[in-house]
């Protein structure tokens, strides 16, 4: 299997499967003396760790993450950082039942008319598991920006959406287990997931991101459009099935004259449909965008699929698993959003 990679000059690589002995990756590019805060990484992997609360699945992980190499006292040496999560709740006999039978909306059929065989404990590689490595990857991409400030939330969780009349509070956001920005919205949000639990089935929503004090420059045409690669970043992530940013899908029913962003003196706009990025590159704007996740394709409900032989089963889901995955999928936008902008940041470091 090819693509266990991502990035150019901040590059990340990953290993392991949901099921196996650990998950963890090799983070090459980040330059020496740069100080670390590891308590700050951890905290990045504990939002998105499964367990912490009663709408998420009950896996128990600990999710400490384990540098293996890269970093001395604190400090980053230049060399590249390598870590470690162990996997310590694994109950792969949960699993037997889809052996030999294809789960409906997964990567079972896929993997193994590819690879001509997969691992079914999980998901294997193609777990959400897999996204803990990229958490701890962006906490140290958040970490050489600085000053820029990642912001994602809960927008909609099913029809249940904050509307622009809603109050919004960045403050909120980890006060509440859906991770919404409104009191209100979050208490709905929280019981319609409990709902859709004990209805055995799943439900999707979105996630909004807002990044602010944002270098500009970052970015570079043709094929290196920030944007673009914020759109691969997201589409990256499990059960993604939509990116748009600044105005995105709502600019087709504005006219240019309503769509267009005019200046101020300062170089700064009136508005910014734009999202922060003009001709793929950043503006000095904040930079805003949405993901779109589906429902999770495993159920707690009987379901008709198909076996290795082409033969029409019934199948039941088992195991623990997210009624919604958009609450834990918030740190895993921030941190995919960070990898891309610190690899872009580093290009034009390398450049100037």
């Amino acid at each position: 299997m090819a693509s266990n990679s991502f990035g150019k000059f901040l590059k990340l690589t990953t290993y392991g499967e949901s099921h196996g002995v650990s998950i963890g990756g090799i983070l090459d590019g980040v330059p020496p003396g740069t100080h670390l805060d590891l308590e700050k990484i951890q905290i990045e992997l504990d939002r998105r760790k499964p367990g912490q609360s009663s709408i998420v699945t009950q896996r128990k992980e600990s999710d400490i993450v384990h540098f293996k190499s890269g970093i001395f006292e604190g400090v980053t040496t230049g060399l590249p950082i390598g870590f470690e999560i162990q996997n310590t709740d694994n109950k792969s006999k949960d699993y037997g039942h889809i052996k030999d039978v294809y789960r409906p909306n997964h990567a079972d059929y896929t993997y193994d008319q590819k690879y001509g065989q997969r691992d079914y404990r999980g998901g294997g590689r193609s777990s959400a598991r897999e996204t803990a490595s990229w958490v701890v990857a962006g906490a140290v991409a958040k970490q050489l920006l600085k000053d820029v400030k990642f912001t994602a939330y809960t927008h909609s969780v099913g029809s249940l959406q904050l509307s622009d009349e809603d109050s919004i509070d960045f403050d909120v956001i980890e006060t509440n287990p859906v991770r919404c920005p409104n009191h209100e919205m979050a208490t709905q949000m929280e019981a319609y997931i409990k709902k859709i639990r004990k209805e055995g089935d799943t439900i999707g929503g979105i996630v909004k991101c807002q990044i602010s004090n944002v270098p500009k420059n970052l970015g570079d045409p043709i094929f290196e459009k920030l944007h673009a690669n914020l759109g691969k970043a997201m589409m990256t992530i499990n059960a993604v099935k939509g990116f748009d940013y600044g105005s995105g899908f709502d600019g087709i029913s504005m006219k240019g004259s309503e769509h267009n962003d005019l200046f101020n003196t300062d170089g700064t706009t009136k508005t910014n449909h734009s999202g922060g990025i003009q001709g793929g590159i950043s503006n000095g704007m904040d930079i805003n965008f949405r993901v779109a996740f589906k429902p999770v394709a495993t159920l707690m409900q009987k379901q008709q699929t198909i076996n290795k032989n082409a033969e029409e089963v019934e199948m039941h889901g088992k195991g623990r698993h997210d009624p919604c995955v958009v609450p834990r999928a918030i740190p895993v936008v921030e941190a995919m959003a960070a990898l891309v902008l610190a690899d872009a940041f580093l290009l034009n470091k390398s450049i100037n």
